[in-house]
């Protein structure tokens, strides 16, 4: 027994109709949840570059799959690729610990069912499988792997969209191991992009679908692949984790501590790990009015002050540098308010600028994952604090409040609301929904071709 055999037979056993009821519902949150955010990207730069890469590499297809909020079609890898990177957008998808599972996953499936007929009725399950697969690793492993210079997202993302993807395409069992096997071979992904404040990571969700993809059709057509490639002296968990796989225990977990429970949501435009620094921010921002402020102290978990990019100070040049600075994105919400596009992409505001060179950031070990505490001076010596305890508990919110919040960012975005109706229809019908809704939904995108569907 390895970890890719029992991982495959977990994948393959699933079924709609035995998933527990919160999973299922868990899982169409994140369908409307993702599918939304989706919809108010579509004024952001990443996927226009993305659609153009992908389409210079596969080409326009009549009865391929779409490229939402253009309306062109291309194969499914490239349409994962680039409609990942619209996914991916706001920074605004799911997350899944520090992987962004749901912006690899959802453009993978669309693609899937729309191009390859793949039947509607099984998006829950292989929705769930690449939640499970990719989320079990990353819980396990990612306090290693980050600290180290690996993203989670690729990383894990891609054993997850092997795993969806061959849930999908009805792999058997052994091709599911090949497939599992061939993405730990394939997987990776660096932080730095973070730290200099440049695009890859946007782009990194879509080749971790796409060569996710790729694992599970090398697979289908017959692919040798290593037994151990995830326990192996020199496989996926020792490479990168520097670490031994404890099977028993892995395998304990699955279809009982469910990863999709951990998958969490966000309120603001920013990292995961500055949605508790804003929330607090906000807080304090109601106290200080309109006084001025000397200093502040950020006191937060070093996990997630080590993170690529959250120490940043300046200067800020491009959205995937102020997204990620806690400094920038607590300066910011102090003096503006709520953060929006807008504000992360106003990188010459002096106030918030001179703010952030007032801000001290302090890595402490009692401050756990999820949680900040913001120390402020203000002017007149008036000192103020305040101590904000998250978990994802927090953030996992419900199909009411999900709904809420990618209609409130249609508003920002100027998508009309009826494309929500529809997104709410196809979540509703599941597992008899056909994707169409999905389709004339992000034919709703301002200067978007026509739905096919």
């Amino acid at each position: 027994m390895t970890l890719s055999s029992v991982l495959a037979g977990f994948v393959h056993e699933l079924r709609t109709e035995d998933l527990p009821p919160t999973v299922a519902e868990k899982a169409k949150n994140c369908l409307l949840n993702g599918y939304g955010i989706a919809l108010g990207c579509h004024d952001t730069p990443y996927a226009p570059v993305a659609r153009k890469a992908a389409l210079a590499m596969d080409g326009e297809r009549p009865n391929g799959a779409t490229l939402l909020g253009d309306g062109r079609k291309t194969t499914v890898s490239g349409a994962a690729l680039a409609n990942s990177a619209l996914f991916h957008g706001r920074a605004q998808e799911d997350t899944c610990g520090a992987a962004h599972l749901g912006a690899i996953l959802l453009p993978l499936l669309t693609a899937l069912m729309e191009a390859r007929g793949v039947p509607v009725s099984r998006l829950l399950p292989s929705l769930v499988a690449g939640y499970e697969v990719g989320g079990l690793l990353e819980n396990t492993y990612s306090g290693s792997t980050t600290p180290a210079g690996f993203r989670a997202s690729p990383l894990y993302g891609t054993v997850a969209a092997a795993a969806a993807s061959g849930k999908a395409l009805g792999l058997s069992v052994e091709q599911l191991q090949a497939a599992l096997a061939n993405a730990a071979s394939f997987a990776g992904g660096i932080l730095q992009s973070f730290g200099d404040g440049t695009d890859e990571w946007r782009y990194q969700v879509g080749v971790a679908g796409r060569v996710g993809l790729v694992a599970a059709e090398l697979a289908r057509a017959g692919s040798v692949s290593a037994p151990n490639a995830f326990e192996g002296k020199t496989g996926f968990v020792r490479a990168y984790a520097r670490a031994d796989v404890d099977l028993k225990a892995l395998a304990a977990r699955l279809g009982s501590d469910w990863s999709i429970h951990r998958v969490t949501f966000k309120p603001h435009p920013v990292c995961a790990f500055n949605q508790t620094p804003v929330t607090a921010a906000l807080k304090i921002r109601e106290t200080v009015g309109k006084r001025r402020i000397a200093s502040v102290r950020v006191r937060m978990n070093p996990y997630e002050t080590g993170y690529a990019g959250m120490d940043s100070m300046g200067p800020f040049n491009s959205i995937s540098g102020t997204l990620m600075s806690i400094p920038f994105c607590i300066a910011s919400t102090l003096l503006r308010g709520v953060p929006t596009m807008k504000n992360m992409t106003t990188y010459d505001d002096a106030g918030v600028n001179d703010l952030v060179a007032r801000t001290t950031l302090v890595p402490d070990e009692g401050v756990a994952k999820l949680c900040c505490i913001i120390d402020v001076e203000l002017a007149d010596g008036t000192l103020l604090a305040q101590d904000t305890r998250m978990t994802t508990k927090d953030y996992d919110f419900d199909r009411a409040a999900v709904n809420a919040l990618v209609r409130r960012i249609g508003d920002e975005t100027g998508i009309p609301q009826k494309a929500y109706d529809h997104l709410n229809a196809f979540v509703e019908a599941l597992p008899g929904a056909d994707l169409g809704p999905v389709l004339r939904a992000f034919a709703m995108i301002p200067g978007a071709g026509p739905a096919s569907g």
